[in-house]
């Protein structure tokens, strides 16, 4: 048997599912509950999750789903249809399911968008829209300098990233110069060299041998803090 709190958390979760499609915010969890703290939302969710009446969905933030309800849990109402809507069957209502809505990915250090320096420093991880990604693997790195600011990406932004060792000319790509260090550019190939393009005039283009340039990801998506 769940205690009231629990109770209401639950039926919480359950509704807001079915107006968004999102998981609340442990904020709103609090707020909705009349908590003093988010510390007690966690109890409640570890609970909830403990019994078998809801998981997090994992990799993603704010992804809770509902597994079920309790057995003494008041009858659900039925939908309202409308009079002249009863010439047909009733659609079927299905559960709602969490919305991936935020996907956490790796986020390795700072990249330069000017000269290369030392990138994938470092791990911790970043939430982003499932929107701004595609299929495969991606990784986020943050963007020191302004050699790609005519491509609209500033120093400081979020350079969404999907990992893969190929791209096509005119693409822009994460590049490994010579094992050691990491740039964001347009990629360029002119006969067995590379050109690593900035996008802005007052940089120069940078030239390499083909051997000495590894592709390690092309852009995906960009993300940007306005504080």
């Amino acid at each position: 048997m769940l205690t009231r709190k629990q109770h209401e958390l639950l039926r919480f979760i359950q509704v807001r599912l079915e107006e968004t499609g999102i998981s609340p915010s442990f904020e709103e969890m609090k707020e909705a509950l009349d908590l003093k703290s988010k510390s007690g939302v966690h109890r409640l969710i570890s609970a909830l999750e403990e019994r078998g009446f809801i998981r997090r969905l994992p990799n993603r933030a704010r992804a809770l789903e509902v597994l079920k309800q309790p057995e003494n849990a008041p009858p659900r109402p039925s939908p309202r249809v409308p009079a002249n809507a009863n010439d047909g069957p009733r659609p079927q209502m299905t559960p709602p399911s969490a919305a991936n809505d935020v996907i956490e990915i790796p986020l390795h250090g700072r990249i330069a968008a000017g000269v290369p320096i030392e990138a994938l420093e470092g791990q911790t991880t970043l939430p982003v829209p499932a929107a701004l990604l595609g299929s495969g693997e991606h990784y986020a790195l943050e963007v020191s300098g302004d050699s790609m600011i005519e491509a609209g990406i500033l120093d400081g932004d979020f350079a969404l990233v999907k990992r893969t060792s190929t791209a096509r000319d005119g693409e822009i790509v994460v590049a490994l110069v010579r094992g050691e260090e990491a740039t964001l550019k347009y990629l360029r190939r002119e006969d067995d060299m590379v050109r690593l393009d900035p996008a802005n005039a007052a940089y120069e283009p940078q030239v390499y041998r083909s051997g000495e340039v590894e592709v390690q990801g092309k852009l995906a998506g960009l993300l940007r803090r306005y504080n």
